[in-house]
């Protein structure tokens, strides 16, 4: 593994790029961009797992931390920005192409949970992705305007973004919240049972998964324009590369069970496929051996036949 950077305009992305065995610097690989998942950073699941062993499957694969956030640069901090996360892909691209060892020809991308809407949205206007994989792919914006799936929920959250930036405009502190309860004992305490934020909690706050570049930390004031994002939107128009989609049979609040049937319906990809791993939950997708060999066993596939 080689520790990277390269530019989003003025902001310093960081990345980790994994190599095949036996790597030849004079040779051209088939190469993967890997895309990690809302509040993630580069060293959980779409670097130290996928990003990991589809190298030891022979392909140059690419893991980077969004901007604003982890390792990369950016103010300000800890902002989720659709717009910018899609960039990031082009700009991964844009390293890519100047990389000798690339073949440019045959670069793909995997994203997972968001990581994955984000690089659906992508891949659809940057036709150098010549492949496009996601594991329980989440469509942010419409996360974001469920909120907490009361009638007037979106308007709700906007209102409260106003307010906030306008406090923060007049001099108050911007508002730092989280992603998800800090711990177990204050996700017992609020009386949380959902399968996705319980997994959610033991492997973002525990040994399990937990990285410095992933704080559970989150820009309130910075949240509008996901409120009005869809990942998905023109898919049946501009995503038609060829698809993998996986996603796990049991279903939370996070809804990547639903948003992945949502893209593989949508998709004009003319080569698609929906792998649903039976008795996997979304977080178990992201690391647990028996689900994430059966979802990198469909990708070997998939990027043999498509890179």
């Amino acid at each position: 593994m080689k520790a990277v950077s390269f530019k989003n305009r003025n902001v310093d992305v960081a990345a980790n790029l994994y190599f095949p065995e036996g790597f030849d610097a004079s040779r051209q690989y088939p190469t993967i961009i890997c895309a990690h998942p809302i509040s993630s950073c580069k060293e959980q699941t779409s670097g130290a797992i996928y990003a990991a062993r589809l190298a030891k499957m022979g392909y140059v694969t690419l893991a980077f931390d969004a901007s604003f956030q982890g390792e990369s640069g950016g103010e300000p901090r800890f902002l989720e920005d659709p717009a910018t996360r899609v960039e990031d892909f082009r700009c991964a691209v844009d390293y890519l192409v100047t990389q000798d060892f690339v073949d440019e020809s045959r670069i793909g991308v995997l994203g997972i949970c968001g990581g994955g809407g984000y690089a659906v949205h992508a891949a659809m206007t940057e036709r150098r992705i010549k492949a496009v994989g996601t594991v329980v792919a989440a469509n942010y914006g419409r996360l974001m305007r469920e909120g907490d799936m009361s009638p007037n929920a979106a308007i709700q959250t906007l209102e409260a973004i106003g307010q906030q930036r306008t406090a923060e405009a007049r001099g108050a502190e911007p508002l730092i919240t989280g992603y998800i309860p800090n711990s177990k004992d204050e996700c017992e305490q609020a009386g949380i049972t959902d399968i996705d934020v319980v997994e959610a909690v033991d492997y973002y706050t525990t040994p399990r998964g937990q990285q410095p570049g992933s704080p559970n930390k989150l820009r309130f004031s910075g949240l509008a324009p996901a409120v009005a994002f869809d990942a998905f939107h023109l898919a049946e128009h501009l995503l038609t590369q060829p698809l993998q989609v996986i996603i796990g049979s049991k279903t939370g609040a996070f809804g990547s069970h639903r948003d992945g049937y949502e893209l593989y319906g949508r998709a004009a990809s003319k080569n698609k496929d929906l792998l649903v791993v039976d008795g996997a939950s979304h977080y178990d997708l992201y690391d647990q051996p028996q689900a994430v060999d059966q979802a990198l066993a469909k990708l070997q596939q998939f990027y043999q036949d498509h890179l």
